[in-house]
């Protein structure tokens, strides 16, 4: 191995400059740094308790670092963990890098160990007011949230990097955005040419960490993001472990955050997905309804708008993503407005992308591992588009009779909150 430890050498928060530093270490030969910029007004807070929210940050963001050569030792330098945290940030660097295992062909039962170098911990008071910060990503999900939260007494939005791709859609949502600019350390680029492993790490657990930060600073209690049932589906095994590309916005990675969340801190920040009990079909009727027009637009939820080097959000048209959005948006969205995205292309009937719609449809090949529905709900929405496009029952396929994509399943959410998510989609019927 070239390195034998990695290790988590100091962060630092500037509350003139308003930055956070986090510095990182591969022995004694490699260093990484990474910024985060808390670009909006502060409210009063107690920096004990900051601190407790920038540690979170400091260990979770680690992960794009330690990833490159997957050192045997983890060190902790600055930062305190008592043993359910070391268990916690083990496990979720261990099943949030199951798709980088995979696609290295490295073996997901690779033990990943974190020292803890505290008896117990007592959890801090944070006195935060009721209101939500709504996580901005781009896609329809968050502007589904948006919408049917706007009314709240005091809601607000916020987002992690990609500012000049997110500023139009910013705008129109209209309420007050909490801006936070991440700059990674250019060096895995470097890395990623010569001998580092690359791939996918658990980005939504480290901007859930984010939130938690932006919820102190802003005096926030909630912390709420978009993540809808399907995202806890796996989209294959691999060593008979379950690899799946969402895992940090599955339903066990909230509950595990939440769980990591009261340690450290009573009475909030609390950290939910708003569209837990929605599948991604029923979520995409709903926006048709209340948020298409609205945001046709400047929206987008092609992942390979939001690259490093994007400049401006579009739709690619040939990614899983946007096979499965247009075919989750065909039962709801005219054909000429639903093309209009994608530039008067169809990609239903696109041949290029029959391969993509078997795996959707667990025909053929496993699920792609990408942002994308259930197999199931993939069904239920190609069965509604075979009634505006008769080639389609060349997809052939079986669904449970009882499926039906409007039901609500489990969440984690408040049931204060939950009674304003189920109050708002029941002015919508199927």
């Amino acid at each position: 191995m070239k390195y034998r430890q990695f290790i988590f050498e100091d962060y630092n928060f500037n509350q003139d400059s308003k930055v956070l530093t986090l510095s990182y270490r591969l022995d004694d030969s490699l260093a990484f740094s990474e910024t985060y910029k808390f670009d909006f007004d502060f409210t009063s807070y107690d920096p004990a308790v900051l601190d407790q929210a920038l540690q979170g940050l400091f260990i979770m963001a680690g992960i794009s670092y330690y990833k490159t050569y997957l050192p045997p030792e983890i060190v902790i330098n600055k930062g305190r963990l008592d043993k359910k945290d070391a268990d916690f940030f083990a496990k979720t660097y261990q099943k949030g890098l199951s798709e980088f295992f995979y696609t290295n062909n490295l073996d997901p039962n690779t033990s990943i160990h974190f020292p803890d170098n505290l008896d117990s911990l007592q959890p801090a008071n944070t006195n935060l007011r009721d209101g939500q910060l709504i996580a901005i990503g781009g896609g329809k999900d968050s502007l589904v949230s948006a919408e049917l939260l706007r009314d709240q007494p005091r809601v607000a939005t916020w987002s992690v990097g990609h500012r000049s791709l997110l500023e139009p859609l910013v705008k129109q949502i209209g309420l007050n955005h909490l801006w936070v600019d991440r700059t990674w350390d250019k060096q895995l680029l470097e890395l990623n040419q010569k001998d580092a492993y690359n791939g996918h790490i658990p980005i939504s657990a480290i901007f859930a960490c984010v939130g938690v930060v932006v919820a102190i600073l802003s005096g926030y209690r909630d912390v709420v993001v978009s993540n809808e049932s399907s995202a806890s589906e796996s989209s294959l095994t691999y060593h008979r472990v379950p690899i799946n590309h969402q895992y940090s916005k599955s339903l066990e990675f909230e509950k595990d955050f939440q769980n990591y969340q009261a340690q450290h801190f009573v009475s909030g920040p609390r950290y939910f997905s708003f569209l837990r009990p929605l599948s991604e079909l029923r979520i995409s009727d709903i926006f048709a309804k209340i948020a298409f027009e609205k945001y046709k637009d400047v929206f987008s939820s092609c992942n390979r708008a939001f690259t490093h080097d994007s400049s401006n959000l579009y739709w690619c048209g040939v990614c899983p993503k946007c096979a499965f959005t247009f075919l989750a948006l065909t039962p709801f969205i005219s054909k000429d407005k639903l093309e209009s995205l994608w530039g008067g292309k169809n990609l239903l009937l696109d041949p290029a992308l029959e391969p993509t719609y078997k795996q959707l449809l667990g025909i053929e090949g496993d699920k792609p591992l990408e942002c994308v529905g259930e197999i199931k709900e993939a069904r239920a929405a190609m069965n509604l588009a075979k009634k505006q496009y008769p080639e389609l029952e060349k997809y052939r396929y079986d669904i449970p009779g009882d499926y039906d994509y409007a039901a609500l399943g489990p969440h984690s959410m408040p049931p204060e909150t939950f009674d304003v998510l189920n109050s708002a989609i029941s002015r919508f019927s199927k």
